[in-house]
């Protein structure tokens, strides 16, 4: 079976001591590509030797996150423009609003997240949204923003079944990733209405690890664990959802 993680951090401090081993077990795990989005520029270096180390694999974002908009939003911007401009990227991510942590630059979060939803589509690549506290004003934001151009994911989708029936309209995915194996966290009912045509795997490691290794690392060899959740949730072999959700992944990021 071949699986995709479509949204990965692989390229933190976190895994400095095993970031190799780490990739190779995931690839013996079947995951065939990992997909990176990007934070910012601090952490820019080190995404992009990862890429370059694993080019067939490890496959790079260009964005600004959200939790990162501060009074230098207009630098980092531009260094996102250029670096989009050299063709490099198969996404504008990860990009959003985040109302959880900090509301101090909202604003700017807002006109971040809608201008680079304007290089999305001026590119032609998809998006990778993040989204935390935060569902109506993204979502009023894409519906502004929204032309037959503009494609992408919700990542880390915790949301109500309106809220992905309202995603799933736009003609957006959504990435289910550990949360789904959360006992209490009532993702299992709403993606249990969902069409498996609409969602795509993501680990967001090192966060958000999956039961039963939850309060550990994150990582991408975890991807068959929350396939297996998804199929038990769905009641469809491991093979189709591996087979359904790889298919969606690369058509969206138009992978090989």
């Amino acid at each position: 079976m071949k699986f995709v993680d479509s949204h990965t951090h692989l390229y933190l401090d976190h895994f400095a001591e095993d970031r190799f081993s780490v990739i190779e077990k995931a690839i013996h795990q079947g995951v065939n590509y990992m997909l990176l989005p990007a934070i910012d520029r601090s952490t820019f270096e080190s995404m992009s030797k990862l890429a370059s180390d694993f080019p067939e694999k490890c496959l790079p974002m260009m964005g600004l996150h959200p939790t990162s908009v501060d009074d230098q939003v207009a630098s980092e911007l531009a260094f996102v423009e250029s670096e989009l401009d050299s063709g490099k990227y198969i996404a504008v991510g990860e990009i959003g609003i985040d109302l959880y942590w900090d509301k101090t630059f909202a604003e700017k979060q807002t006109e971040a997240f809608r201008h680079q939803l304007r290089l999305a589509k001026k590119h032609h690549l998809p998006v990778v949204i993040h989204t935390r506290d935060s569902f109506n004003e993204v979502y009023s934001v894409v519906m502004e923003e929204k032309e037959d151009l503009l494609t992408g994911v919700f990542h880390c989708f915790t949301g109500s079944f309106e809220e992905a029936e309202k995603i799933i309209e736009l003609g957006f995915k959504l990435g289910i990733g550990g949360v789904l194996t959360f006992k209490n966290a009532g993702l299992q009912q709403v993606v249990a209405r969902l069409p498996l045509e609409a969602m795509i795997l993501e680990t967001d490691s090192p966060y958000l690890t999956p039961t039963p290794f939850r309060g550990k690392r994150n990582e991408s060899s975890y991807i068959p664990l929350i396939a297996q959740k998804l199929a038990d949730v769905k009641g469809k072999p491991l093979q189709e959802i591996a087979e359904i959700t790889t298919y969606n992944t690369k058509k969206l990021f138009k992978l090989k």
